[in-house]
């Protein structure tokens, strides 16, 4: 027998686990061939109830182990900064411990770096999200000041090493302090070029998100955008299998499953059509790309109430009408009729066609 799609309503809030209940009696029973996806199709939005944005500077230098719109979790390896290496031979003077800070303007179009050492007492109060205004003292004796509004969005410990060469000339360091290398790092030790002050430093997500990277003229800076998951069909599954009398009740008396979607009793399968939005939703089947994607000029004329055919990307082939429209990013929010449900779906003008 063919299989076909079909739709399982859940408890609310329990689809996940039904899934996991559905997908491990089927292995338990042998019944792979038979029932042989279940899908809980969801999608990931940007979180705009977060506070905040973790932020990372980084150098020009730096080893990408991410790009935009990646996904990360906590504690996953952003990037590496390249080890810090003596400059030309000379004799290591000072050691100092230092606190970095970076100030951020108002229109996020200005940086300013301080390195602050130990000795000046770094005012209390410098942490990330703190806010500082131009003449501000930075350091307890004054000798440091702020030179402009903003917010400081990097504040971190370092080692400031100043290193005397042989023409008397000196050259400063700030290097992170949990990457120093112990061993040649001290007073009065003889350095050669080339020789390493810190080891590479691995910049660590603290939390789990989208990444954005921006790109400034003397440095990069990686964002992590929170987001969450969100269920694009609360309260239901889907399944391919094989349907008669005997999957059907083997599936009905899953934990967390309620029933199939029916009409008179009968599970209804899903047409061709929905099936190809359900896996392109799921990520599984690719949407269709336009073979030559040329630059379309936009004549917006679409009202309320209009009638669209949906030409491109996953809901391709349906049509609906038109119950919202956004000039400024030339989007229309569109009802099409999937799984037997009105759902409303945002798509470009260039993905629609009007119907007369």
């Amino acid at each position: 027998m063919k299989k076909r799609w079909y739709i399982l309503q859940t408890l609310a809030g329990y689809e996940a686990a039904a899934k996991e209940n559905l997908e491990a009696k089927v292995k338990a029973q042998g019944y792979d061939h038979l029932i042989s996806r279940v899908l809980l199709p969801e999608e990931v939005v940007i979180d705009a109830s977060a506070k905040s944005v973790e932020r990372h500077i980084v150098s020009l230098n730096a080893k990408f182990f991410v790009s935009n719109g990646n996904q990360v979790k906590k504690g996953d390896i952003l990037a590496e900064e390249p080890a810090v290496r003596v400059r030309k031979d000379g004799k290591i003077v000072d050691v100092r411990n230092a606190k970095k800070i970076v100030i951020e303007t108002a229109d996020k179009k200005f940086t300013k770096t301080y390195v602050i050492p130990q000795k000046n007492k770094p005012i209390t109060g410098l942490k990330v999200g703190g806010y500082v205004k131009q003449g501000m003292p930075l350091s307890a004796d004054g000798e440091i000041i702020c030179e402009i509004d903003g917010k400081i969005i990097q504040a971190e410990r370092m080692k400031r090493i100043v290193i005397e060469n042989n023409t008397k000339e000196t050259d400063v360091y700030a290097v992170p302090y949990e990457a120093i290398n112990t061993e040649l790092v001290k007073k009065g030790n003889q350095v050669k070029a080339g020789q390493i002050l810190a080891e590479p430093k691995k910049i660590i997500a603290k939390s789990s998100g989208r990444i954005e990277i921006i790109d400034f003229p003397t440095k990069k800076e990686i964002r992590i955008q929170k987001v969450k998951v969100r269920k694009l069909f609360p309260g239901y599954l889907f399944v391919e299998m094989v349907m008669n009398d005997e999957f059907w009740h083997f599936v009905r008396t899953v934990p967390g499953i309620i029933d199939f979607v029916s009409s008179g009793g009968r599970p209804i399968p899903i047409s061709d059509n929905e099936v190809r939005v359900l896996l392109r939703l799921a990520g599984i089947e690719e949407t269709p790309k336009l073979e030559k994607a040329q630059p379309v000029k936009i004549e917006f004329d679409y009202e309320v109430g209009d009638v669209v055919k949906i030409i491109s990307g996953p809901f391709e082939g349906f049509v609906g009408n038109v119950k919202e429209i956004n000039p400024e990013h030339n989007e229309l929010k569109v009802a099409v009729t999937i799984f037997g449900r009105e759902t409303p779906v945002t798509v470009h003008t260039t993905e629609v066609e009007k119907i007369n």
